[in-house]
């Protein structure tokens, strides 16, 4: 069985004024993370979470210590909080209905000193398999999340060097062997 890996780094290092206690804390459930100076480095060693555990104190502490309602974290958190049994002391959030990045476009949005967050990953795999292996670069802003991948770039450099076949004609090769048009 082949294990898959996105190991991943945010490249800037996110202030911890500009996080909500929210933000902070399903971030760093998300992502490994350090201090650095007055701030956070997020990454992942393996791969970023989709499932991560709380407890109900923690997400209603955090939740209560700096509401932004209108937060991309805020409102998945209320959300999936509120379909949970009210005794449900532990909480296992899954964040696979969202994104990580919407909480990093929040954080940007009302950040003083962040324009943007870049993210890198590399896309790796335990065997050798083609489609275990390549990358992408994301950049995130207050308006926009854009990113590309290794295969989005082949398919740039396919169509800049003519070879993807965007006219529906196909790309004709030359035959290998010549036509038997010679009668004996």
């Amino acid at each position: 069985m082949a294990d898959y890996f996105e190991q991943t780094v945010i490249q800037q290092t996110i202030p911890d004024a500009d996080m909500t206690p929210l933000e902070r804390l399903l971030l760093s459930r998300i992502f490994g993370c350090e201090p650095d100076h007055d701030g956070w480095y997020f990454f992942a060693e393996e791969s970023p979470s989709t499932m991560i555990f709380a407890t109900r104190a923690e997400l209603e502490a955090a939740l209560g210590a700096a509401p932004e309602p209108d937060s991309a974290a805020h409102r998945h958190v209320v959300e999936q909080l509120a379909e949970l049994d009210p005794d449900d002391t532990e909480v296992e959030l899954d964040l696979s209905g969202t994104s990580w990045e919407f909480f990093f476009q929040d954080i940007v949005k009302r950040s003083k000193t962040l324009r943007y967050v870049s993210v890198v990953a590399a896309f790796t795999c335990s065997k050798m398999r083609p489609d275990g292996f390549g990358g992408m670069a994301v950049l995130i802003t207050p308006d926009t999340i854009i990113g590309k991948s290794t295969n989005d770039l082949i398919e740039d450099f396919l169509a800049e060097a003519g070879l993807d076949d965007s006219d529906g004609a196909g790309l004709k090769r030359p035959d290998p062997t010549p036509p038997s048009d010679q009668e004996e």
